[in-house]
Parts: structure tokens; sequence; C-alpha cells
């Protein structure tokens, strides 16, 4: 069985697609057990979906739009 240090190794490949069967399968086993690593799994790849969006500032309008989504407890897109 793959250590949380392999798994967080692996990652990028298992999100790109990059990764064996053999490899892949282990990581997925893990991640069924450690909820430590799915939920950093889980934050990389939102990482790799937002960063497109990265390439300007938010406006004003955006960042008072998503604050008072996060105080509202909803989530910022929805």
């Amino acid at each position: 069985m793959l250590s949380c240090r392999e798994v967080v190794k692996d990652a990028d490949h298992l999100l790109d697609g990059g990764l064996g069967w053999r490899q892949r399968l282990a990581v997925r086993f893990h991640l069924l057990i450690c909820h430590h690593c799915r939920r950093y799994v889980r934050q990389l790849r939102m990482l790799i979906f937002a960063i497109p969006y990265m390439h300007q500032p938010a406006s004003d309008e955006d960042v008072a739009r998503i604050m008072a989504a996060i105080a509202s407890g909803e989530k910022p897109g929805a």
C-alpha cells in the first residue's frame, strides 16, 4: 500500500492521466481509506481548474460577491 507521501508525489500525475493502471489503482485505493489525501487531491483538482481564471485581478464586484457568498455559506459560483 502506498504512503501518503507517495500519493502526494503522484497526485498531479493522477489528475493529468500520467499514471499507469497499476499505480493509478494503488493511488485510488489509498484515497478510499485516507481522507487527508482525498482532501489534498480534491484541493489540487480545484486549483488546477482555477489556474486559467487567475490571469487577471478580480474586480471589486467579484470580491464583494464572493465574500457575500462565503458569509452566507453558499458556493461562490452558485
